[in-house]
């Protein structure tokens, strides 16, 4: 019987550069060069969502709907991070200025691609439809509102939102609690 995810068996076969325990992938989603792509224990990928280039996903992590993740010069999000949908994770950008052909069909002397690696560190959540650029590390515990466009590095343990983005507030440190509980019941 063929469900809405990969089996174990096809999982296998996909030719992940590696992949952990309990990994619920949609077959809806997208996977472009997946010998690049690694993923801990207990990931979802949900529908829709397009994964490209080097990318690591550590453990306890979900990527909601529509989600696209484009990694040519590299994502990483570490464990208990989580992309609500729609966002988009840029590593690398055209450079539109005017003095360059953009796409990826126009030989690579004729273009300026810049960019960087996206890394989101432990415990950070982004909200829909929020766009992350290149060369952003967004500190332990960060908290991004919905509809937001992430420009630079983000102060761990903080909540931003908007465009442009600004500060909310700092952001509680209680869920620590029960990571200690789920590490304590490995």
């Amino acid at each position: 019987m063929m469900t809405s995810l990969y089996s174990e068996e096809e999982l296998a076969h996909l030719g992940l550069k590696g992949y952990g325990k309990h990994i619920l992938i949609s077959r809806k989603s997208s996977i472009y060069s997946p010998e690049k792509i690694s993923l801990g224990s207990h990931v979802r990928i949900d529908d829709f969502c397009i994964l490209s280039g080097e990318i690591k996903i550590g453990s306890y992590v979900h990527i909601s709907a529509y989600t696209a993740m484009y990694g040519k010069c590299g994502i990483e999000l570490e464990d208990f991070t989580g992309l609500s949908p729609r966002c988009s994770l840029f590593s690398a950008s055209d450079d539109f200025g005017g003095n360059y052909l953009i796409s990826p069909m126009v030989p690579e002397h004729y273009t300026n691609v810049i960019g960087g690696k996206v890394t989101l560190k432990r415990f950070c959540q982004i909200g829909a439809g929020t766009v992350i650029l290149p060369a952003v590390t967004l500190h332990e515990g960060v908290a991004v509102g919905a509809m937001s466009l992430v420009k630079k590095d983000l102060d761990g343990w903080s909540i931003y939102a908007g465009n442009p983005l600004r500060f909310i507030k700092q952001r509680d440190k209680g869920l620590l609690n029960l990571f200690e509980k789920i590490e304590n019941a490995r």
